[in-house]
This record gives C-alpha cells, sequence and structure tokens, in this order.
C-alpha cells in the first residue's frame, strides 16, 4: 500500500495558492483516475484506489499545514502503512518556480509543514516530491507570499510542474523510488 500525502491548507481563500501545490497534484491525481477524496478521518479527506495490482490512498490533511502530521501519524497507523510507502508533496521555497525535486529524506528546511511530520513520524526518513515556488521579493513577507496565489508568468510553470510531480508519483507505485527520483530530478 502506498500513501500520497499532498500538503496545504483547507478552504476557499487557500486554493490555487502557492502554499497548496501539494493539494494540486492531489487534484491532478484524482483527475487522471477519476476519484473524489470521499472519505475523511483522522483530520484528513482520502481516497483509497488500486493502481496496477496496488492499493493507493491521496490524501489531503485538513490540520492546516503547521499540523500536517497530526493527521498523517493516525492514518499510517490504521491503515498500518510503512514510512518507505509514503510520500509527501509540499511547496518549496528554495527551489525556482516549477522546479520539482525528489528526495528520500532531509531536514525540514523551515517547511512548517515537513516539521510537523517529522515531530509525529519520529525520522526525517521518508520520501518527498518537493515543488519550487521561488522566494519573495525583497521586503516581502514569506507568510504572504506563500498564501498568495501566482502570477500569470508563473502560472503555466506551476501547472506543468504539478502535471509532472503527479506523473513521477504514477510511477512511483510500483517503480523504485530512486529509479523514479533519477529520472525526474535529471
Amino acid at each position: 500500500m502506498k500513501l500520497f500525502v499532498g500538503l496545504g491548507n483547507p478552504g476557499k481563500e487557500y486554493e490555487q495558492t502557492r502554499h497548496n501545490v501539494g493539494f494540486m497534484v492531489i487534484d491532478e491525481l484524482m483527475r487522471r483516475w477519476n476519484l473524489s477524496l470521499n472519505q475523511a478521518k483522522f483530520n484528513g479527506i482520502f481516497a483509497s484506489h488500486i493502481v496496477s495490482g496496488e492499493k493507493v490512498i491521496l490524501c489531503k490533511p485538513l490540520t492546516y499545514m503547521n499540523l500536517s502530521g497530526e493527521c498523517i501519524r493516525p492514518l499510517m497507523d490504521y491503515y498500518k502503512i510503512n514510512i518507505e510507502d509514503l510520500v509527501v508533496i509540499y511547496d518549496d521555497l528554495d527551489l525556482p518556480v516549477g522546479k520539482i525535486r525528489l528526495r528520500t529524506k532531509g531536514s525540514a528546511g523551515g517547511h512548517n509543514g515537513i516539521k510537523s511530520l517529522i515531530h509525529h513520524l519520529g525520522t526525517q526518513q521518508f520520501k518527498r516530491i518537493r515543488i519550487g515556488i521561488g522566494r519573495p521579493e525583497h521586503g516581502q513577507k514569506v507568510t504572504d507570499y506563500v498564501l498568495g496565489r501566482f502570477t500569470a508568468e508563473e502560472s503555466s510553470e506551476i501547472q506543468e510542474a504539478i502535471k509532472r510531480s503527479a506523473t513521477a508519483c504514477e510511477k512511483a507505485v510500483n517503480a523504485p523510488f530512486l529509479q523514479v527520483m533519477n529520472e525526474f530530478n535529471a
């Protein structure tokens, strides 16, 4: 069983914001697999599906970004999902807009959603798909930037990054993550 978690904030006011690119990848996977997030448990919404013979769960925590671990830990415990089968998709200020980077582990790098996951999971050893949102302009608050929407110029790059990230998730269902990482990080 694989668990793909997109990080973001619930609510209309946060839709299509930089901080919600993880949610956008989950939306893209739901569109591709003709699913809806029809289950609610552990402060999250999710759907399960069989992909190439493997059970897959797609999840959006509803805890708000900074408390993401409060949803994911109980979900993993309930379904007995191994840490090796978790893939977390989220925004990254340190990558240029639209660039994606896959990793098998790492620190939180200042990302509060990842800090929460590391705290609740007790490890930094989980797979990630980081989507670049770039840095705010000089003088702009980081919180205002990440909770803001993409510019018209950034939108096409982000849409492409969302599609590439969803394709990486599809491949990671059955292929070794290192193989997928090598392909998408090239």
